[in-house]
């Protein structure tokens, strides 16, 4: 019996083609998670948050950098959902008006 399955498809591929799809907005929606990850994780590590990832003398922004890239798998997964919501509402938001009849 033949399988039905698909073959899975790498998050980056699936990454680059959510950027063919969506443009420049993908790639808003990718770095605004990643920054906000960053920050996050420098606010986390300044305020106690043993992160065991992180090298014992780096610095907080670099002990950040290292625990935002282990977490990119879960980004792009995010973003891959995100995307095209953030897409709807930005298309909703900047759609003309129409002017109400009186």
């Amino acid at each position: 019996m033949a399988s039905t399955t698909t073959p899975s498809i790498p998050l980056k591929d699936r990454l680059r083609q959510l950027i063919v799809d969506y443009g420049s907005m993908a790639l808003w929606v990718y770095f605004g998670l990643f920054v906000a990850v960053l920050i996050g994780f420098a606010i986390a590590i300044r305020s106690g948050v043993d992160v065991k990832s992180t090298a014992g003398t780096a610095g907080t922004w670099a002990a950040a950098y290292v625990a935002t890239k282990l977490t990119q798998p879960v980004r792009i997964l995010a973003t891959l959902g995100l995307t095209p919501i953030v897409m709807r509402i930005v298309r909703r938001v900047k759609r003309p008006r129409e002017p109400k009849q009186p």
